[in-house]
């Protein structure tokens, strides 16, 4: 007998815990396809957060940080639509691709381009967010490296974010630059912001988020991309999560939850936040509040 999931349907988009199970006659067989997760009852999700307004740490007045943006409240969105208890696993980017490629979490949250060379690691969701890639530099250069052509040249270094669909861009349209990889975004603008890099490839929402905390950043181009939008990763052997998460999703759409996430994530992007990894402690590293001060 095979099996294959046949979910409560749209119809149900205000009805969260649709893990029943249905069956469906084809022919002389029955199909049923169970939901599986890497841990029983929970939905593991990788993200990385130092994408601001997708994922990062929102700063309360007392100075501590939680997890926000609106990839975390689709997570939740998914998990109370699953029926599942969510669990979030804040990691480096490339890491989400490794932890998804070798199938220990379930999905992967992390402002993710449905990129054809990554379905060997993963499936991918369909599009939640629709954006765009762009290229950064301070205003002071912006009239010097204001074009992909300009900044194709040795004597430009550029910045992309190590795994991500940038360094992709960045490889591909500026090949002669001296192409810088950083582990995270914040990185990027750092070294933008010391003079230590010329440009860098950004996802447009991205730049213009960190644009309001640091307005000397300057976006002076917008970058061809064939597939302007984020997609969930999905661990790749797990069909059932798959259609789960595609019907959320268009729930999500369809409800205006989704534009309710975006606008709460850009307004408290906006604010006190920390993009990166916390300590041991679960705190922000002691050097980051320091170089904030």
């Amino acid at each position: 007998m095979k099996k294959r999931l046949l979910a409560l349907g749209l119809a149900a988009c205000m009805v969260f815990g649709s893990t029943a199970v249905f069956a469906e006659e084809d022919a002389a067989e029955e199909e049923v396809l169970e939901l599986t997760t890497v841990t029983e009852g929970k939905l593991t999700v990788a993200t990385s957060p130092d994408f601001a307004p997708y994922e990062f740490y929102s700063i309360d007045e007392n100075g501590d940080p939680t997890l926000a943006g609106f990839d975390l409240a689709l997570a939740q969105y998914i998990a109370d639509y699953a029926g599942l208890e969510l669990e979030i696993v804040p990691m480096d980017f490339d890491g989400v691709l490794t932890e998804l490629a070798n199938g220990s979490v379930d999905l992967g949250l992390a402002g993710l381009s449905p990129d054809p060379a990554r379905e060997d690691a993963m499936a991918f969701s369909d599009i939640y967010y629709r954006g765009g890639q762009s290229l950064v530099t301070i205003k002071e250069n912006a009239e010097t490296y204001n074009s992909l052509e300009v900044c194709n040249n040795s004597d430009v270094s550029v910045g992309a974010q190590i795994g991500s669909i940038q360094m992709d861009l960045a490889n591909e349209n500026t090949p002669d630059a001296d192409i810088v990889a950083l582990p995270k975004v914040t990185d990027l603008i750092s070294e933008l912001i010391a003079g230590k890099l010329d440009a860098a490839y950004i996802e447009t929402a991205v730049a213009e988020s960190y644009q309001k905390n640091y307005p000397d950043l300057e976006i002076v181009a917008d970058v061809p991309y064939e597939v302007e939008g984020s997609a969930v990763g999905v661990n790749k052997s797990n069909e059932a999560l798959l259609i789960i998460v595609n019907e959320a999703i268009e729930c999500a759409l369809e409800d205006g939850s989704m534009d309710d996430f975006i606008a709460e994530a850009n307004a408290l992007a906006a604010g006190e936040k920390y993009e990166g990894l916390l300590d041991e402690n679960e705190s922000v590293p002691e050097e980051e509040e320091a170089a904030e001060e």
